[in-house]
């Protein structure tokens, strides 16, 4: 089922239980330009609200890149002047707040080309799977942009600051493999067994408890923050997993050695 509020450039379509978000500009290899980061906030609202999706998964459309980095070819006139370029990150930073903030489990399934701001629309995912030729690196240091603290923090959160260095000071492509051993990528598998590893991987996640999900991934971002982190909203998760109609049917099928079926409440 396609979503009414996808566009030519992002495409959205649900197929229970994945909702599919897909970058779609194969010609500039998927670069993602300001009506691409416009649209995205709505789509997940769309998704999230959907019973039936278990899981959201990211592609982009063809065989060259999952997201090539922002579209420069606006940069002339997205990017030209103080003014723009502060709406212009405005926009970019209310998707990725809207991607990292999505109550679902999120997948970055990766083919090909990862730079850039696709790194960024990658390391804001849950969990990462990418194909033996997929490539990843951040560009900034050779364009003499500035990338700003929150950037740099998800990426350091993800692989430490020793290689979000080398990462920013080689401005170089990084392998699949390299990527794997610096926790860049969860999973690395053969381009021809991408789509199907990655949707019984989604068969596997939506077997279980989304309130379980839900609140480990709350309490993960918590976490993060530190000091700040607010353990109270952690403990309610929890407390609201126990108090569930899920955990008793979880509880009475393990005692019936059955499969349970989770309801999300």
């Amino acid at each position: 089922m396609n979503i009414p509020l996808a566009t030519e450039n992002m495409l959205a379509e649900i197929d229970a239980p994945i909702g599919w978000i897909i970058f779609n500009k194969p010609a500039r290899r998927n670069a993602v330009s300001l009506d691409m980061w416009q649209s995205i906030p709505g789509i997940f609202d769309r998704l999230e609200q959907d019973p039936a999706v278990k899981v959201i998964v990211l592609k982009g459309a063809g065989d060259q890149a999952f997201v090539s980095g922002a579209d420069i070819s606006e940069f002339e006139t997205a990017r030209s002047s103080p003014a723009s370029n502060t709406h212009y990150e405005k926009i970019s930073e209310a998707a990725s707040r809207r991607l990292t903030a999505c109550s679902k489990p999120t997948i970055a399934m990766i083919r090909g080309f990862c730079i850039g701001g696709g790194l960024a629309i990658a390391i804001s995912c849950d969990i990462r799977i990418a194909n033996e030729d997929a490539r990843f690196g951040i560009p900034a240091a050779r364009l003499g942009l500035g990338y700003d603290a929150a950037g740099v923090r998800k990426l350091m959160e993800v692989v430490g600051p020793s290689f979000t260095k080398e990462i920013f000071f080689t401005a170089r492509h990084f392998s699949a493999v390299e990527a794997r051993e610096m926790g860049l990528v969860n999973r690395i598998v053969s381009d021809d067994s991408l789509d199907e590893y990655t949707r019984r991987y989604c068969a596997t996640i939506a077997q279980n408890a989304p309130m379980t999900m839900h609140a480990v991934k709350r309490s993960v971002g918590e976490l993060l923050r530190g000091e700040s982190a607010d353990l109270e909203v952690c403990e309610a998760l929890v407390k609201g997993c126990f108090d569930s109609q899920d955990y008793i049917e979880g509880r009475r099928a393990f005692m019936e050695k059955r499969r349970p079926v989770f309801r999300g409440a």
